[in-house]
Parts: structure tokens; C-alpha cells; sequence
């Protein structure tokens, strides 16, 4: 028997168990998960390293290097991320609805486990344990699948978690790591509907395409991140030169990052942004106007204005209207994050009534479309489509409901 159908088996039992539990006995075991993450960190070091030695040697890009690579600050973060999602109020059980009918039976709405999760994921560690205390939490047992490249990282990270829950009433089996990580059986863990309820793919445009496409289990969609931020005539000066830097060099390789900033032509302050951005060691890919006017911009290319750069790199394009601003966005957004910039309310309106995306933003940086930052705890990705969840998915966001009728004896003529 594989190593996944072996696994997916214990994940359908441990999950029946899993939701019997109270959210007390939840807690507890994530209590555990958060305290030996940190009594484990020089392990959980040790093994990331090996994750970190390889992937120079192939090469990866700083950003992925980036997402890999875990800390002692980064684990601190992990752990309170677990104690964060301990401290929410816990949603199982919880009555969406009640009401009566006319014939005396009473209905009631309550929220419920999904069952089993699968998580497909790129070489992100912190995605284990963040994946791992929202799904205990709420009483679904996990099966996680990361990338060839944090193999060692997440081996580490799982055996500290199932080690942390031995000491808790929550079973071991509940959180499952897929280590083979080939393309074969990650097509068979698609298609796994007898033991997976919902996949959730959390990664590059290739890694959810190939989900989408493969599976026929539910997929919960996440999606990539080509954000943009308008910056209207009326918009302040320092607040958009702040909001601009931060977010695209707050942390340039996540999905928040905005990778194209729309000027309007009036705004009086272009020639500024601009160089404060290239000071600040930004590649800048512009149209042709501001290609023409400044000597250390290269003109973008058809391909900038729909690409997530992951990186500092930044598309800037001149516009003389809102409505040329959202016109862009409609062609090229990934229906991720979008700000304006703007101190003109009619403009603002505007802009949030028609323009498509999972979270809008006033006067704000892209860079707080995240689980933790909205309240939620740590989040299980940031969802783009429009069914079941949208935006930073938290607790709810990986439950489903179950209806309860009570009757006294009702039949139906």
C-alpha cells in the first residue's frame, strides 16, 4: 500500500475522533504545538539549513530562498501565530441560524469540520504549522504536501507538532506529511475523493493551475497576487510615497506585494516617487511617457504589466482618468489586492464599487491582506474566486455547515 493511501486512511480516522473534541482539548494540544516549536527551534534550524544548502546549489530565485528560509525570529513568529489561533473563539458548534416552521419543526444551522483537508503548497515551512493549528482548531485532520525543496523543514516541523500532540488528547494522525513529493502522486492525492474532502493549493500560478485542473475533489482556490495601487491627482504627497515603498519593499516575495503602482498625469509628485524608488534599489519598468522623460527607467514590456514579480521590480504606468486606472486593473489583476490612493470621495466610490478584487484598499498598504494581520489568526491562504471564501482565509473559511431538524412526530403529506 502507498505511502498516501496508508496516510489518507489514519487522516478519515483521526478526523471522526477529531470532532468529538471539545475546544478546550484543542487548545491544549496547541498550546503543546506553540511551547515545543520553540524548545525545538536548533532542530527545526538544522534541518531548514540542509533546505537552505540545496536550493543554492539549484539555484532558486532570492525570493523563493526567501520564503524558505526559517529563523529563530520566524519560529517565534510560528509559535505565536499557533497561541494566536488558540486564543479565537472556535466556530464549531457555533448556530448560523434557527427557525421554526409552521408544521412545528424546528431547523438549526450549525457550523462544522470539512473533514479532511488536503494542503498543496510551495517551499514555504511557516504553511505546515500555519495549515496544521487552523485545521485542528477546527477539528479537521490535514494532509500536507510542500514542495521537494522545504522537504527537510517540514519533516522536521511535523514530527515537533505530532511529538507536541502525544501530549494532548488530539491524535498524532491528525496532521500527515506527503514525502513524496513527485508529480505521480500528487496527481493521485488530487483525485483522492474517498479519504480528501477540499484541497486547498497555496503557491505559484503553476502550482494552483495544476491543481484546478486535475483535481476532482473540491478545491478551495487560492490565488497569486498582481496588485496594484493607484495614486490618484488629489493623493498626499508622503502618505503615498510611504504606502508605495512599504508595500513593495516591506517583503517584495509575497502575493500582498504590489507589483504595479497606476499615476494619475495631474498628481505633481511622479518625479519624486520615482526617484525615491530607484534610490531605494527598485528596478523600474515604465510606459513609454516616463521611459522618455527619465533616464534610469526601461520601458516596460506587454508582459511587466500582467507579471508578479516577486521581487523589487515595479511596473508604473501614467493615467489620465479613475476609470483608465480600473480599466487596467480589469484587464491585468489577479482579483488579489488593490488600493487607491486618494483624498477625492466620489473617486473612492468609485474605485470600490467597481473594481473586482478580494480586498480593496483607501489610503492603506496591499501588505495587510493576511490572515493575521485582518484578525484571523494565521490564515490558510488568501482566496481569489468567488465561492465559499474570499480574501485571507481563517477558521471559517475551512468549515461547512450541517443542518438540525427536531421534530415531534411530523410525516409529510
Amino acid at each position: 500500500m502507498s505511502e498516501l493511501i496508508v496516510k489518507a486512511k489514519k487522516l478519515k480516522q483521526a478526523a471522526s475522533q477529531l470532532a468529538m473534541l471539545s475546544t478546550e482539548e484543542k487548545n491544549n494540544a496547541l498550546a503543546m504545538i506553540a511551547e515545543t516549536l520553540i524548545a525545538q527551534t536548533e532542530y527545526i534550524l538544522q534541518e531548514n539549513e540542509k533546505d537552505m544548502a540545496i536550493g543554492k546549489e539549484n539555484a532558486l530565485s532570492p525570493s523563493l530562498l526567501d520564503r524558505l528560509q526559517l529563523t529563530e525570529e520566524r519560529i517565534q513568529q510560528i509559535s505565536d501565530g499557533v497561541r494566536q489561533v488558540a486564543d479565537l473563539p472556535d466556530p464549531i458548534g457555533e448556530t448560523i441560524e434557527q427557525w421554526t416552521r409552521p408544521n412545528g419543526l424546528t431547523l438549526k444551522q450549525i457550523r462544522v469540520p470539512l473533514g479532511v483537508v488536503g494542503m498543496v503548497y510551495e517551499a514555504r515551512p511557516n504553511v505546515t504549522v500555519d495549515a496544521a493549528s487552523l485545521c485542528l482548531k477546527t477539528g479537521n485532520a490535514v494532509l500536507l504536501r510542500g514542495s521537494s525543496s522545504a522537504i527537510h523543514s517540514n519533516k522536521a516541523l511535523i514530527s515537533v507538532m505530532q511529538q507536541a500532540l502525544k501530549q494532548s488528547k488530539v491524535p498524532t494522525d491528525a496532521i500527515q506529511l506527503l514525502e513524496d513529493t513527485s508529480r505521480e502522486t500528487a496527481q493521485q492525492m488530487f483525485r483522492l475523493k474517498e479519504y480528501v474532502d477540499v484541497l486547498i493549493p497555496r503557491g505559484g500560478a503553476g502550482l494552483i493551475q495544476s491543481v484546478v485542473e486535475n483535481a476532482t475533489i473540491p478545491v478551495l482556490e487560492t490565488g497569486v497576487g498582481n496588485c496594484h495601487i493607484f495614486i490618484d491627482d488629489s493623493a498626499q504627497k508622503e502618505m503615498a510615497l510611504d504606502i508605495v515603498i512599504n508595500a513593495k519593499l516591506q517583503r517584495p516575495s509575497v502575493c500582498n506585494a504590489v507589483e504595479t503602482v497606476i499615476v494619475h498625469k495631474q498628481w505633481p509628485y511622479i518625479k519624486e516617487l520615482l526617484e525615491t524608488l530607484h534610490e531605494k534599489g527598485v528596478e523600474l519598468r515604465v510606459d513609454k511617457l516616463l521611459a522618455d522623460t527619465y533616464p534610469f527607467v526601461c520601458e516596460a514590456k506587454e508582459e511587466d504589466w500582467a507579471t508578479e514579480f516577486l521581487a523589487p521590480i515595479l511596473a508604473v504606468k501614467l493615467v489620465e482618468t479613475v476609470d483608465e486606472a480600473i480599466e487596467h486593473i480589469e484587464r491585468y489583476g489577479t482579483k488579489h489586492s488593490e488600493a487607491i490612493i486618494s483624498e477625492c470621495n466620489e473617486h473612492v466610490e468609485q474605485f470600490f464599487a467597481r473594481v473586482d478584487a478580494a480586498v480593496l484598499y483607501h489610503n492603506a498598504s496591499t501588505r495587510f491582506t493576511d490572515g493575521e494581520q485582518f484578525g484571523y489568526g494565521a490564515e490558510i491562504g488568501i482566496s481569489t474566486q468567488k465561492l465559499h471564501a474570499r480574501g485571507p482565509m481563517g477558521l471559517r473559511a475551512i468549515t461547512t455547515t450541517k443542518t438540525l431538524v427536531y421534530g415531534n412526530g411530523q410525516v409529510r403529506k
